[in-house]
C-alpha cells in the first residue's frame, strides 16, 4: 500500500512541476494505473511459482491418502482425498502400489472397491 502512495505521489508531483497541464496530468493518472497493474501481475507470477509442487509431491499425497483409508475405499473416495490430483495420476500411482502388492482391486469399472494389503508403504 505504501508503494501505491509513493507511487501515485511521484507522478503527480512530475505532473505539478510541468505546470499542472491538463494532458499532463492525465498521463500521471495513466501511468500510476499501469504501474498498479505492473506491479500486480509481477506479485501474481511470484505467488504461481511458489505454487508449484516439487516433482513426486503428487504420488506422495495420493499414497498417503491410500494409507489414511481404513480398508476399503474407491476410486471416487481416493480422488476426493486428493484434491488437485487427476483422475489418471491417482490411477497411475494405484496402478504402481497394485504392482508392489499394497494395494489390490476387488472388481471392475468405475465403483470398483479397493483394499489396503497388509505391507506397508515404504519410503526412499
Amino acid at each position: 500500500m505504501n508503494k501505491t502512495k509513493n507511487v501515485i505521489t511521484k507522478h503527480l508531483s512530475k505532473a505539478r512541476r510541468a505546470g499542472i497541464k491538463a494532458g499532463m496530468t492525465r498521463w500521471s493518472y495513466i501511468n500510476y494505473i499501469l504501474s498498479i497493474l505492473k506491479n500486480a501481475y509481477r506479485e501474481f507470477e511470484n505467488r504461481v511459482d511458489r505454487l508449484k509442487s516439487p516433482r513426486g509431491a503428487k504420488t506422495e499425497q495420493v499414497e498417503a491418502a491410500v494409507e489414511a483409508f481404513s480398508g476399503r475405499f474407491t476410486l471416487y473416495e481416493l480422488e476426493r482425498a486428493c484434491m488437485g490430483v487427476s483422475r489418471d495420476m491417482v490411477r497411475k500411482v494405484l496402478r504402481n502400489l497394485q504392482k508392489t502388492g499394497f494395494v489390490e482391486c476387488l472388481g471392475r469399472g468405475p465403483g470398483a472397491v479397493w483394499q489396503k494389503r497388509g505391507n506397508t508403504l515404504k519410503k526412499g
